[in-house]
């Protein structure tokens, strides 16, 4: 949507959240699992930068390696939630 540059973040994130579900709203789900795939191929392909950059390990190492780091982020996102809420509660 033209001119939704000067938004604040959470209207931006309404905007797009209303255009994708406008778009997949007419498709099925091995068009929408079609669709999505360029992005979640390169979301794999930057987990696996992060856990091997070098390109040294081997595909099952490689395969365990993002795996121990996406739990470590999502761990990480966990304890930054629950810490957010520890301060709302202070507050």
């Amino acid at each position: 949507m033209p001119g939704t540059g000067h938004l604040p973040p959470g209207q931006r994130k309404l905007i797009a959240s209303i255009a994708a579900n406008t778009r997949f709203a007419g498709m099925t789900a091995d068009d929408r699992r079609a669709a999505t795939a360029p992005a979640r191929e390169a979301r794999k392909k930057s987990w696996e930068r992060k856990a091997d950059p070098e390109g040294r390990m081997t595909p099952d190492e490689l395969a365990d390696a993002v795996v121990r780091l996406k739990k470590a982020h999502y761990a990480r996102m966990q304890l930054a939630s629950a810490q957010a809420r520890t301060g709302r509660k202070a507050a």
